[in-house]
């Protein structure tokens, strides 16, 4: 087949000029980017032919090599792992096949942080195209393991790529890099020297669990190192050497091992370039061995709330790759810990559906979630800047506990942080909230809305604000749901204040206030009855309200009523809820209700021609409005409104 010239997707070519153009200040890393996608080809093909006997793969020395000729101006980092087919090497290379790149793009333009821009780049697992910051062309030679025919690509990240066939590709991928000059001011390193090859995969990939193999050179005056093929070295002619301890960082003891050496590792895992937040060490020895290495990100992945996000932890039985994304170990709203968990007791060619019946894996499954979450707890005491990130990131992701694990549902309370009334800038716990309750409140109190600002602003924080009340602001969907599960914390119950009667002067009124208050309400008996039977279409009833101080209405929910939002939610999601019909409360001290009474008792109960029906209508619409809702016919509302206020 003719080679044929294709042009880079759009985000792509966007992602490639970034590259081009030095984002990065450590250009080392792209060694580090080409080495770990040759390890994940290797593990495929493992399990590939795992699960595949048919599959006609040469498996019997899987590697990974590296081949510099300085001569010549290039590195090749070959692998003779599962390769790819033609249609793979377009797809996986020339597009970006992700519903969150337009996202990455935008937050690449708005950063201004070289470093934090290759971090959101490492997030998209496009660490190959990191080989332009080091190379002026980059060719791909690869063969998928089973088939016959071999592709090779090749680009100057200029916008476009050939590609052709190669009847001559081993199995596996060569990518060959066609290195820029060495430039000590701009940070490129010759990197055909072999001592400076050797620095970064020790540095980087030295706990890779495959061999990286390089030519076994004489020193020359150009190693610092002083030291040649050394432990590993093979004799003969194209004598090589394994460059890499392939040490299964989970398996020795916390005291030999580096925080720079786990790093290295999760990046590797995490398809990460920045460092993880918090390291797990876990060892359960006995009847059922196992050991696991956990890693909290310090950010989120672009794709954390999406359906087709990948998820889980790398799963090994006695050091040999079984499974990426095993979603057995860990629960769904613990989905962006990564890490490695090493079983001694499963079978080698365990499936997705033995894991969710295996009682090993349940148990492993329950002990990996208390310590994710008890590691939670002491960063939260420990180093509390440091939480507040991981909150701020995985926040939203671990209420979604709330619902689903019950066993941990005190735990996950002790952890939330939420915005408050108290202060503008520090979000609270549940804890410090109840710390600071006034004398007498028995509930804790919280409003539910999209943003902080809406929250605040809403009428139903009025009789709250005006007695010095704290109110939780709650403006994650998933607050809608959580809070309609958990009853209460310690002991005190969780009130939305949008919800059911709310009277805050209910423990302080003397003889006169009662008095006062059955007075008023008699007083706006007739009225409304007359706006229950006008709005009988969108509110269930019209009553006086305890809670507004400013604002003439709003509108509110009986306790156990289903609020709009968490009825639209339901319906997003294809569940047919039946429309709640709300409450509409009245502010008896407002100008605008207590004229819309005298112009109805002055009628004498028959209101039908003098448009006070309008004005009702309006005094709907307003609260409606004021919490953020959206007007059946907002064009309606709009004349009536223009209406009442001609001159």
């Amino acid at each position: 087949m003719s080679a044929e010239i294709h042009e880079f997707q759009v985000e792509a070519r966007q992602l490639l000029q970034l590259m081009i153009h030095s984002i990065y200040s450590n250009k080392d890393v792209f060694l580090r980017e080409l080495v770990s996608n040759a390890s994940d080809a290797l593990d495929k093909l493992r399990l590939e032919a795992l699960r595949d006997d048919a599959l006609d793969a040469d498996v019997s020395d899987l590697h990974i090599a590296l081949d510099a000729d300085a001569q010549a101006r290039t590195l090749t980092v070959r692998d003779n792992g599962v390769g790819m087919s033609r249609d793979e090497v377009v797809s996986l290379i020339g597009t970006i096949a992700s519903s969150g790149t337009a996202r990455l793009l935008q937050e690449l333009k708005d950063t201004k942080d070289a470093d934090a821009a290759a971090g959101l780049i490492g997030q998209f697992g496009v660490g190959f195209y990191s080989a332009f910051m080091v190379a002026d062309e980059v060719t791909v030679v690869t063969r998928r393991a089973g088939e016959s025919q071999g592709t090779r690509w090749t680009s100057r990240g200029e916008g476009t790529y050939t590609v052709e066939a190669a009847d001559d590709a081993p199995q596996g991928t060569a990518v060959t890099l066609h290195l820029k000059p060495a430039d000590a001011e701009n940070q490129l390193h010759d990197y055909t020297d072999s001592w400076k090859l050797r620095e970064i995969v020790k540095r980087y990939s030295d706990f890779i669990t495959w061999p990286i193999r390089m030519p076994a050179h004489a020193t020359t005056a150009a190693d610092p190192g002083g030291d040649s093929a050394g432990e590993g070295a093979e004799s003969g002619p194209a004598a090589l050497e394994t460059v890499n301890s392939m040490k299964a960082l989970w398996a020795r003891s916390r005291e030999e091992v580096t925080d720079e050496e786990y790093h290295e590792l999760y990046k590797h895992l995490a398809h990460d370039w920045l460092d993880p937040a918090e390291t797990i060490l876990l060892r359960a020895e006995g009847t059922f061995e196992y050991q696991a290495l956990l890693f909290i990100p310090s950010h989120a992945p672009h794709d954390l709330f999406t359906r087709d996000q990948r998820r889980g932890l790398q799963l090994y039985v006695k050091r040999v790759h079984i499974m990426d994304d095993c979603e057995e170990l860990l629960p769904p709203y613990l989905r962006f810990v990564k890490g490695v968990v090493d079983a001694q007791d499963l079978s080698l060619n365990v499936s997705r559906e033995i894991l969710q019946q295996d009682r090993q894996i349940q148990m492993i499954h329950r002990r990996l979630t208390k310590k994710v979450l008890s590691t939670l707890k002491d960063l939260m005491t420990s180093a509390p800047d440091r939480y507040a990130t991981v909150w701020r990131e995985f926040g939203r992701a671990l209420k979604e506990g709330l619902l689903s694990d019950f066993d941990n549902r005190d735990t996950l309370l002790s952890l939330c942080s939420f915005a408050s009334t108290h202060d503008a800038d520090e979000p609270t716990t549940l804890a410090q909230y109840v710390e600071r309750m006034k004398e007498g409140q028995e509930e804790i109190y919280y409003l539910t809305g999209d943003s902080r600002e809406a929250v605040e602003n809403s009428p139903h924080m009025e009789a709250f604000r005006a007695k010095g009340i704290e109110v939780l602001l709650l403006t994650d969907s998933v607050d809608e749901v959580w809070v309609t599960a958990v009853p209460a914390f310690d002991g005190k119950q969780l009130r939305s204040v949008a919800k059911g009667e709310v009277d805050l002067d209910a423990g302080e009124q003397d003889k006169q206030t009662v008095s006062d208050r059955e007075n008023q309400q008699k007083e706006y008996t007739d009225l409304l009855s007359w706006m229950t039977g006008e709005l009988t279409q969108d509110v269930k009833e019209v009553r006086l309200s305890t809670r507004l101080i400013v604002s003439p209405a709003c509108l509110v929910s009986d306790t156990y009523d289903i609020t709009p939002a968490l009825e639209t939610m339901y319906r997003a999601m294809g569940q047919d809820v039946p429309h709640t019909k709300r409450i509409l409360e009245l502010n008896p001290g407002h100008p605008l209700v207590s004229s819309l009474n005298k112009a109805h008792t002055e009628r004498n109960g028959d209101p039908d021609d003098s448009g006070l029906g309008d004005i009702a209508e309006l005094l709907y619409g307003m609260a409606l409005i004021a919490e953020g809702g959206a007007l059946k016919d907002p064009a309606r509302f709009a004349k009536l409104m223009a209406d009442r206020l001609t001159v």
